[in-house]
Parts: C-alpha cells; sequence; structure tokens
C-alpha cells in the first residue's frame, strides 16, 4: 500500500472527547477533519466498533480516517458502550442500546458545528453489520452506507450456525469477545475512574457464549438485526463489499437480489480485510472507492460510480491447495445486475461416484444407496470458517478429507468451465439417527490429484425444511434434501475435474451430530447444479480498473516480542487422540505516542479421540495485557466446551490483575440441551 502524506485538505485531529448519548452514558470518539471545516461544514462518517480507539485499531483506523479526513469528510471512530475508553458495559452483539446509541451518535455528529448535515456509516465485521442495522431504522441525517464482510442475517450465514449447524468459529468468536470485553478503559483519559468502570465490565458483561447457544434454531434472538426480515425497510444506498476467503460473501449476492435501493457489491479474493488491505491480493485502491461514493452520495458528485456494474466480482483461476496465499490469480468480471440474466443454473446428475456432464449417460442407473459414515477426522484440514487473516487458515489439499467422504468426479473437462453463485446439490438420503448433519465440498481437481477445495456448505439435515422449526429423521425413511453451497466465482480449467465430496461430519469447523450417523445417498435421484457463467461470451461491461492501494500514513509501533502464528495438526496413534491447535499471538508492541505497551496470546485447542463422538471438546485460552509505569493490567480467559448426546457442557473462567494482583475471579458452569443440533 502506497502512504500519501499529501491530502486535498489539511487534516485537524481530536484524539479524543466525549458523545453524551440519551441515557446519559458518554462515549469515547476520535476524529479527523479537514481544518477548513470550521468555516466549511462537510459531511460525517462515523464508524461504530467495539475494539478499543485508542490501541485496538489504532494502526488501522489511521490509515483509513486521516485519509478520508483529507479527501474533505469529518471521519469519526466511536468506541461502543462498554468497549475501549466508552463508559457502560457491553452484554452482546447488535442490541437495542447500540443502535440507539448509533442513532444518538449520528444525531450528534449532525448537529456539530464543523458537519454539513448530512453522514454515512461504514464498517467492516462488527461496524459492517451495524451499518446494514441502524440503515434500517432511517435516521434523519444518514445519507448511505458502506459495509464490508458482514451479513443481513444473523443465524443462516453469521459465525455462530451455518446451515443449521453449530460451528466451530462460534466459540472462537466467543472468547475473542470474552477477552474484549474484559479489557480496561486507559486512566490517562478516563480518570481514576478507570478501575470502576473496569469492574463494572468484568461483572457485568456476562459469557455471551451461553447466550448464542441456548438460542439453537432461528427465533426472535436472531431475527433482531436480520434486515433481512424486511428488506424494504433500508431506504438508503448500499456499498457492500467482502472477500471468497470472508466468511460473508453470501450477503453480498443477497443484498444485491433483495434490496430496492441504489447499490452496488464487490468481492475479491480476500479474507476478513478492508480490500486497500486485501490478503489474499490483489489489494486495491479502496479507500479512493469509498471517497467517490461518498462524494456521489454525500455531497451530491455526479461521478457516473453508479453508471458501473451493480456487482464486481474477483474470477479465481485455479491454484494448487495451500493454506495461504499471497495473491489469487484471476481477473475482474461485472455483472450489470443480480442475478445475472447470462449465469446458467446447469443441472448436472449423479451416478455411482459420477457427476454427469454433457454426453456422458453414465451408464445404467441403479437403485442402491451408497453408504457413508465419516470418521471425526474429516474438517482437520477444512480452515477456518472465516479467514481472519492469521494464516495458515485456509483449506489444504482435500485427498484426506477425501478418503472419508462419499466422491463425484466429472470426466476430464475437455474446456474450461466458469461458475458464480451459488452451486446446490439435490440429494435423496436416508439415516439411521434422528439428528444429522451433511456437509458438501465442491474442490478442483487438478490432473496430478490435488483437490483444491473451491466452496462448501453445511445442513443439519433436521433443519431440512425450515431453520424455525426443526424436525428430527425418521431412520430409514428416504428424505429429499437441498443444500446450497457458498457462492463463489472459480475458473475449472480444461484437463481438470469437478469434485462433490459429501460428508456426515466436518469437525472441528462444525460441531458433530449427537451420534455417528450413517448416511445413505441415493445417486440417480440426486443432482448438483451449478451457476454457469459462458465462457466463451465476453464480459458484458467494461470495467474501470482499480487503482493501486493507498492510504494515510500507518501510525508506528515498537515491536517488543514479535508474534507467533500456529496451525498444527496431531495424532497419536496409541490411543487415537487427536488434535487441532491454533495459536494466534500478536506478540507485544510498543505504542510510542501514548506510552503504552501491548500483549495479546490466543490459543484455540480442538480435540477428540477416534470416531468417539462424545469426546469431542474445544477449549480457548486468552491473555491480554496493558502496561505502563506504574500501571500494568492483564487479563486471562478460557473456554471449555464439550458435549454429551443430550447437552452441551460449558465451563469458562475469568481472573483479572492490576500491578501483579489479582482483582477478580469469576467462573461459569453450565448444561445447555441440544436442541436438534
Amino acid at each position: 500500500m502506497r502512504e500519501v502524506t499529501s491530502l486535498p485538505h489539511t487534516v485537524t485531529e481530536e484524539e479524543h472527547f466525549w458523545i453524551p448519548v440519551s441515557d446519559g452514558t458518554r462515549l469515547a470518539g476520535r476524529l479527523w477533519r479537514p481544518s477548513s471545516s470550521d468555516d466549511d461544514p462537510v459531511p460525517a462518517i462515523l464508524e461504530f466498533i467495539p475494539y478499543r480507539k485508542r490501541d485496538g485499531t489504532a494502526k488501522r483506523d489511521s490509515i483509513h480516517h486521516p485519509y478520508l479526513a483529507g479527501h474533505g469528510y469529518a471521519s469519526v471512530r466511536v468506541d461502543l458502550r462498554g468497549s475501549g475508553d466508552s463508559e457502560g458495559v457491553l452484554t452482546g452483539e447488535y442490541l437495542e442500546q447500540e443502535l440507539v446509541d448509533a442513532e444518538d451518535v449520528l444525531a450528534w455528529l449532525a448537529a456539530q458545528p464543523w458537519c454539513d448535515g448530512n453522514t454515512g456509516m461504514m464498517g467492516i465485521s462488527w461496524g459492517g453489520f451495524n451499518a446494514l442495522q441502524v440503515a434500517a431504522r432511517r435516521p434523519e441525517s444518514l445519507g448511505a452506507v458502506v459495509t464490508v464482510c458482514s451479513t443481513d442475517d444473523r443465524y443462516a450465514d453469521d459465525v455462530h450456525y451455518m446451515g443449521g449447524c453449530l460451528l466451530g468459529d462460534n466459540l472462537s468468536w466467543a472468547s475473542t469477545m470474552f477477552a474484549q470485553t474484559s479489557t480496561p478503559p486507559d486512566p490517562k483519559l478516563v480518570g481514576d475512574g478507570w478501575f470502576d468502570m473496569w469492574q463494572q465490565r468484568l461483572h457485568g458483561s456476562g459469557l455471551w457464549l451461553e447466550d448464542w447457544m441456548r438460542h439453537q434454531r432461528r427465533d426472535d434472538f436472531w431475527r433482531h438485526g436480520s434486515i433481512c426480515e424486511e428488506p424494504g425497510s433500508l431506504q438508503c444506498p448500499v456499498l457492500a463489499v467482502s472477500g471468497w476467503a470472508d466468511g460473508y460473501s453470501n450477503a453480498v449476492f443477497r443484498l444485491m437480489e433483495h434490496l430496492d435501493v441504489p447499490r452496488k457489491g464487490l468481492v475479491g479474493p480476500w479474507s476478513h480485510k478492508y480490500p486497500h488491505l486485501g490478503n489474499p491480493g490483489p489489494a486495491i485502491g479502496f479507500l479512493q472507492e469509498l471517497v467517490r461514493w461518498w462524494d456521489h452520495w454525500l455531497k451530491g458528485e455526479d461521478n457516473a460510480v453508479m453508471d458501473e456494474p451493480m456487482l464486481r466480482v474477483w474470477m479465481q483461476d485455479s491454484v494448487p491447495p495451500s493454506t495461504a496465499y499471497e495473491e489469487r490469480p484471476g481477473r475482474w468480471v461485472g455483472e450489470p445486475s443480480w442475478p445475472s440474466t447470462h449465469v446458467r443454473s446447469q443441472r448436472l446428475p449423479l451416478r455411482r461416484h459420477r457427476i454427469l456432464t454433457g454426453d456422458d449417460s453414465g451408464g445404467p442407473t441403479s437403485p442402491d444407496g451408497l453408504v457413508l459414515q465419516s470418521p471425526l477426522s474429516v474438517g482437520q484440514f477444512a480452515g477456518k470458517w472465516c479467514s481472519y487473516s492469521a494464516p495458515p487458515d485456509l483449506p489444504y489439499d482435500q485427498r484426506e478429507e477425501d478418503g472419508g467422504s462419499l466422491v463425484f468426479d466429472t470426466e476430464t473437462l475437455s474446456e474450461p468451465w466458469e461458475i458464480l453463485g451459488a452451486a446446490e446439490v439435490e440429494l435423496e438420503v436416508s439415516v439411521d439417527r434422528p439428528v444429522a448433519m451433511l456437509a458438501a465440498r465442491l474442490s478442483d481437481v487438478a490432473e496430478d490429484g490435488r483437490a483444491t477445495r473451491v466452496t462448501y456448505g453445511l445442513l443439519n439435515l433436521t433443519h431440512r425444511n425450515s431453520h424455525d422449526q426443526p424436525e428430527v429423521l425418521e431412520p430409514g425413511e428416504r428424505y429429499r434434501v437441498s443444500l446450497a453451497l457458498n457462492g463463489v466465482a472459480q475458473t475449472f480449467p480444461a484437463g481438470h475435474r469437478i469434485r462433490l465430496s459429501l460428508s456426515t461430519s466436518y469437525w472441528p469447523l462444525a460441531w458433530p451430530p449427537p451420534k455417528p450417523v450413517q448416511l445413505t445417498v441415493y445417486p440417480d435421484t440426486s443432482t448438483l447444479t451449478l451457476p454457469t457463467r459462458p465462457v466463451e461470451e465476453p464480459d458484458e461491461v467494461t470495467l474501470r480498473p482499480f487503482d493501486p492501494p493507498e492510504g494515510a500514513p500507518r501510525l508506528s509501533t515498537t515491536t517488543l516480542q514479535p508474534g507467533d502464528h500456529r496451525w498444527q495438526v496431531s495424532r497419536d496413534l496409541v490411543d487415537y487422540a487427536s488434535q487441532l491447535e491454533v495459536v494466534k499471538d500478536s506478540g507485544t508492541e510498543r505504542y510510542e505516542d501514548i506510552d503504552l505497551e501491548i500483549s495479546q496470546r490466543g490459543e484455540e485447542r480442538y480435540r477428540w479421540v477416534g470416531d468417539d463422538f462424545s469426546s469431542v471438546r474445544g477449549e480457548t485460552v486468552w491473555r491480554v495485557s496493558f502496561a505502563r509505569e506504574g500501571w500494568h493490567v492483564q487479563t486471562d480467559t478460557r473456554t471449555v466446551l464439550t458435549s454429551t448426546p443430550e447437552h452441551f457442557v460449558l465451563h469458562a473462567q475469568l481472573d483479572a490483575y492490576h500491578n501483579g494482583e489479582r482483582v477478580t475471579s469469576l467462573n461459569w458452569s453450565s448444561m445447555i440441551p441440544r436442541d436438534h443440533v
């Protein structure tokens, strides 16, 4: 990324200020704005997230907030209630209080003398979520939003559940926020009351994982904040962005299809990152795109931003399997609308271990089914549900996974195939248990046999008809089920094969069912539908090239201890114990400008023994510390999740230290009935 030191406007920064909200709580903000806005007010852009503006996101904020300010905007970063340096307690995601606070903040910004009364919201992940949710409430000043790596559906397409299956990232994410909500405000900003504020957080934030696991089906808990429930409530323009290595790319397609407002969609090769920091590359000049977006919708400039394709995506070329990529080869393609009129649903029949294409008859049919009971080891090379830019966290060679799966291959392709959108599997199946799951993977198989996972999907078979009202399965009865895979844009070259793989477990990406399941698939009455995009047809639209990535100079810090990222699979062939260990250690950094040293280390361990489904165990441990002369605080959090056929068993601990003395110690323990999961 090119660091830009000369911007159109001189920027004034206000490192800390208070925004009062309607119940009297004060939220902590940071502001960058043109110095000229004292006399010439400008629109304000809000990023409203819980990740500590003074240190947690300070480096990222230093890149894009001053850049936007230098292009004529008041760019504002505010800590949510109960996070960073804001007052109050944060007790969950996207709560009503958070959304009311956001409306109060927007109204406050619009009323400032340096603001012209127009506002926008932007954010990645949490900030992308609440930008959409606040927009659906139609605050008076809000003119447009930018949502990056977020979703319109908090149950069906978020970090908690997928296809009615409990995701391993539900534990991982809950543990990350368990650590985040345990951190104190900075005494340098909030004064002597910091300790009382910290204690309120420690004792009041609660264990979010327990809340999430007590809602295992789609109910009002998840409907809140899911704008897919009433897409018509959103009335302002939306720019929706994600990446193929992110967990939230499906939302871009749905928002393009279902919103009835001016909208644009962008999906690149990236993980859970802003596109100007995109990894895998290529990164793009996303901040320049933001300036064009805001100039049009908040300043009324006629800059042709809406004349470009509704949806722009990175069509990925074939690559060997790897757990990390510097770059994903491919090209940008554009669609003037979505669904696209020239993406064709191609229905491919299945036969015994075959996917039929073209003139391939597949030979004689057979009424017999194929029987599958996957070992728990299927899934250990699945990577993360969402790549959070802590490689190696992408899926590896699928051949070992395929050994515990039912596999269906095409013949060798005689010409390239391209797909854009969501593949779908329609299967006739029967099972021997009342609760079962199905994982489906689509892979690109090279001439040498290496298999690169292209996309995948999950379905809890008790949710086959509804996420609201799951129904147990009758052993031996045949069912027709449909499973949509994650949307993707992918080229399969000539000489390769397309592979569909099915498994009855996908641990630890998803929590396995209560007991091992024997699944029978009847291939002759089953199909794979691919969203094919004709390779021979030229693109309908001409695409303006993206500028190279640029931003304001990144805040400089000093590395005192380097970080460590590991992803390690181990197996003991004596007692058949296996483990996936993930280490996310940021090391120790010194923020010279605020005289602060910060250390963060997270460890995740997912264990199992043989094919004992009651042996699965997820354990996460976090340690976070802050230090300057005379002040040292540390929090240690630990969460353990296990299960029996009837219950999930949850234990958690939190210990907080001030200058070496433990000042708080809390414990949680609960058993949560399994609800068709």
